[in-house]
C-alpha cells in the first residue's frame, strides 16, 4: 500500500473519531464543544462521502471550503483541520496537510490522546517528502508525547538517522530492530549494522555480526574478506593471515595472486617449509605458473628451512630452465651442505661455466673444499689458487699448516724409534753379559732395526 491511502485513513480515522464519538472523549481545555452541528454535520458527511467512497478529494475540497465559510465551534473546525489534511494528502499537498495538522495541535482542536497519532502522521508526511531533518524533529515529538515505535519505525528511525550521519544515534535503533528479528534477521539488517559499527569504530561487534553471518553462509567470500580485511586494518597481520589460511584450505581462494598472498604469509611469519609445500603444490597443480623466479622463490624457501634434499630437484630445474649459473651456484652450495662433495665440484663447474657467477672466487673455494674433502690435495690446491682470494688463500694457508704438522708427527714418530732401539739395544748388551740364554730373541736383529730407523730418519732430514 502506498503512503498517500495510509496516511489519509490514519488521519481521517482521527476525524471521524471525533465526529463520532466526540461527546465522550476528553477535549484540550480550550474547547468545550463536543459535536457538530446538523447544519455543518451535514456538509462534513459529504466532504466524507466524496473523499472516502466516490475518491473524489476535489469536492470533497470544496465541501470543507464550504465548511470553513461557515460559523463553525472550536470542535468542528478540528475535524475540518483532520479531514483537510486528509484531502490535501490524496491531491498531493503534502505542505498543505502538514499545516492544517499543525493549526489543529496549536489551536488546541487535538485532544491528548489523539496528539502522538497527529504528531506520527506529520513524521510519515515529511517522510515522504525525504525532509528528514523535519521528519526527526517530529519523530521526537510523536515519541514525547507517548509513541511507542513499532519493529518498523525503528527501522525508518534508523535508516533517517544514518542517512544525516547521525551514526551513533542510527545504531541505537538499528540494534533495537536487531533484538526483535534476532540472528534470523534479514541481510539487509545484518549489512546495515555491520556498516554502523564500522562507522561507528565499534570493530569488536562488526565481527561478532560478520562471524554470525558467517556461520549461516560459509562460502561468502565477501564475508571472508571483510573479516580479514578488518584485521589488516587494525594491524593483526598474523590474524589476517589465520582467515586467508583458512579461506585458503576452504577452496575459496583460486587465483594465483590469492595463492601467492598465501605463500608469502608462511614465508612472513617465519614458516618457510609450509610456504614452499604450498607453492610446489600449487604449481604443479597448475594454478601458479612455472617460471623461473617461481622456481628461485621455491628454492630460496626449501633452502631457508634447510630442506636441502628438496630444494636439489627444484634448482636443477630452475637452473636448466636458463642455464643459470646462479642457479647452478646455489646448487652447489646444496650439495655442500649435503656433503656430497663430487657433485657440489660438478654443479661450481657449470656454474662457472654457465656465467653469472657473482662471486667467481667463492664458488672456486667451494670447488677446492670439495676435492680437498674427497683427498684430492693437488687438485685442491689448484682450485684455491684459482679462488685468488682471502678464502683460498686460508685454505692453502691451512693445508701448509697441515701438511707441517703432519712432518713434525713423522719425524718425531721417526725420533721416537730411533731412541727407543737404541735402549733396546743397550738392555740386549746388559744381558749377554749374563750368558746367551738370557738375552731375547729380538737382540738379534736389533742392530739392523737401529740402522733402519736412523737411515729412516735421515731421509726425513732430507727432504
Amino acid at each position: 500500500m502506498g503512503l498517500k491511502p495510509i496516511l489519509k485513513g490514519a488521519i481521517f480515522a482521527g476525524a471521524m473519531t471525533m465526529f463520532g464519538a466526540g461527546a465522550a472523549m476528553a477535549q484540550a481545555a480550550q474547547c468545550e464543544e463536543t459535536q457538530f452541528s446538523s447544519k455543518t454535520g451535514e456538509v462534513y458527511l459529504k466532504a466524507e462521502t466524496e473523499l472516502l467512497q466516490n475518491d473524489n478529494p476535489q469536492a470533497a475540497l470544496q465541501q470543507i471550503n464550504k465548511l470553513r465559510g461557515m460559523e463553525l465551534n472550536c470542535y468542528e473546525q478540528g475535524a475540518v483541520l483532520k479531514l483537510g489534511a486528509a484531502i490535501k494528502i490524496q491531491a498531493g499537498d503534502y505542505a498543505g496537510a502538514v499545516a492544517d495538522l499543525e493549526s489543529a495541535i496549536n489551536q488546541g482542536y487535538v485532544p491528548d490522546s489523539e496528539r502522538a497519532k497527529t504528531y506520527y502522521n506529520i513524521f510519515q508526511i515529511y517522510l515522504s517528502q525525504n525532509d528528514l531533518n523535519k521528519a526527526l524533529e517530529y519523530s521526537q515529538k510523536w515519541m514525547n508525547a507517548g509513541g511507542d515505535p513499532d519493529r518498523d519505525d525503528m527501522w525508518r528511525l534508523a535508516v533517517v538517522n544514518q542517512k544525516l550521519e547521525n551514526n551513533q544515534e542510527a545504531l541505537k535503533w538499528a540494534e533495537r530492530v536487531f533484538e526483535i528479528d534476532g540472528p534470523g534477521a534479514k541481510r539487509e539488517v545484518y549489512d546495515f549494522l555491520i556498516y554502523l559499527y564500522d562507522a561507528t569504530n565499534q570493530r569488536a561487534k562488526k565481527a561478532q555480526l560478520l562471524e554470525q553471518l558467517l556461520a549461516r553462509n560459509p562460502n561468502e567470500r565477501k564475508l571472508w574478506d571483510a573479516i580479514a580485511g578488518d584485521y589488516f586494518q587494525a594491524n593483526e597481520e598474523r590474524k589476517a593471515f589465520e582467515v586467508q589460511k583458512a579461506m585458503y584450505l576452504g577452496g575459496i581462494l583460486q587465483k594465483e595472486d590469492e595463492l601467492m598472498r598465501i605463500v608469502n604469509f608462511y614465508n612472513r611469519f617465519d614458516v618457510p617449509y609450509h610456504a614452499a609445500r604450498t607453492l610446489e603444490k600449487e604449481m604443479n597443480a597448475g594454478r601458479i605458473s612455472k617460471t623461473y623466479d617461481r622456481m628461485e622463490l621455491l628454492a630460496n624457501l626449501y633452502q631457508v628451512a634447510r630442506e636441502f634434499q628438496k630444494a636439489i630437484p627444484v634448482i636443477e630445474e630452475a637452473a636448466r630452465m636458463n642455464n643459470s649459473g646462479a642457479m647452478y651456484e646455489r646448487l652447489g652450495r646444496s650439495y655442500a651442505e649435503l656433503q656430497e662433495w663430487e657433485e657440489t665440484e660438478d654443479a661450481m663447474l657449470q656454474a662457472l661455466n654457465a656465467g653469472g657467477v657473482k662471486d667467481r672466487g667463492l664458488a672456486w673455494v667451494l670447488i677446492g673444499q670439495s676435492r680437498y674433502e674427497r683427498g684430492d690435495r693437488p687438485g685442491a690446491r689448484e682450485a684455491f689458487r684459482n679462488a685468488n682470494n682471502r678464502g683460498g688463500r686460508g685454505w692453502l694457508q691451512f693445508m701448509d699448516s697441515e701438511e707441517r704438522t703432519e712432518a713434525a708427527l713423522v719425524r718425531f714418530e721417526a725420533q721416537s724409534l730411533v731412541q727407543d732401539t737404541k735402549n733396546e739395544k743397550e738392555r740386549c748388551e746388559r744381558l749377554a753379559v749374563l750368558g746367551e740364554s738370557n738375552v731375547p730373541e729380538e737382540c738379534n736383529t736389533v742392530d739392523q732395526r737401529l740402522e733402519d730407523a736412523e737411515q729412516a730418519l735421515a731421509e726425513l732430514g732430507n727432504s
